[in-house]
């Protein structure tokens, strides 16, 4: 379906229910879902990783210094624990380090290719993902919607997505129920409701 279909299809849904959500959908006109599948999954998985709850500049400096410290070595085969102190040193927290390292042992040992995993259902995904030590139901949902282009992911424990849902609907009703209404299509809704705050999740640094 279109962006402009899948724009008309919320508004429907919305209109007799939800008038602010409506009015919200409304004014920012059809959206396009961006597709961030340029890449390797793995890779894309550990830049992901390694952009999170920081700004974008910081993100696109530390990705960088990475990259640097790789030395011409594919950046799988450079995400070991004897780089784990280089990797440490580019800027990355001891975490996203552990995590972007077990995210490449990972894919050597039992594999992470992209079309393996495109092929499984969401919620097994999911759990392949979230079986990964560091990598959480937030970061599954946001590489469904966008590296997958999975548009019915409603990713409930994303705040800015949650609240302004409630904002714009009610705050007494539970927003994974609210959403459930705008099935098949509850990416795009996540998306609007981010579009709405000004707030889209930050996956891939540019």
């Amino acid at each position: 379906m279109s962006h402009r279909a899948v724009h008309d299809h919320l508004l429907a849904v919305a209109e007799p229910l939800f008038p602010n959500l409506h009015a919200a959908i409304k004014r920012h006109g059809p959206l396009e879902l961006p597709r961030r599948d340029d890449q390797p999954f793995p890779a894309y998985l550990c830049r992901a990783i390694a952009g999170q709850q920081i700004s974008v500049k910081a993100a696109q400096s530390i990705w960088a210094r990475v990259e640097a410290s790789a030395g011409g070595v594919p950046l799988l085969d450079h995400f070991c624990p004897d780089n784990a102190d280089a990797l440490r040193a580019c800027g990355l927290s001891g975490a996203k380090t552990r995590t972007i390292i077990t995210i490449a042992e990972t894919h050597r040992s039992v594999g992470l290719d992209t079309g393996v995993l495109k092929n499984l259902p969401i919620t097994a995904r999911s759990a392949r993902l979230t079986e990964i030590w560091g990598v959480g139901q937030w970061t599954a949902d946001m590489m469904n919607i966008f590296y997958f282009a999975e548009h019915d992911v409603w990713p409930d424990g994303d705040v800015a997505a949650r609240k302004a849902l409630a904002d714009l609907t009610s705050k007494r009703r539970k927003t994974v129920r609210t959403a459930a209404m705008f099935k098949p299509y509850r990416s795009w809704l996540a998306y609007y409701m981010w579009a709405h705050v000004d707030a889209p999740p930050d996956t891939t640094p540019a």
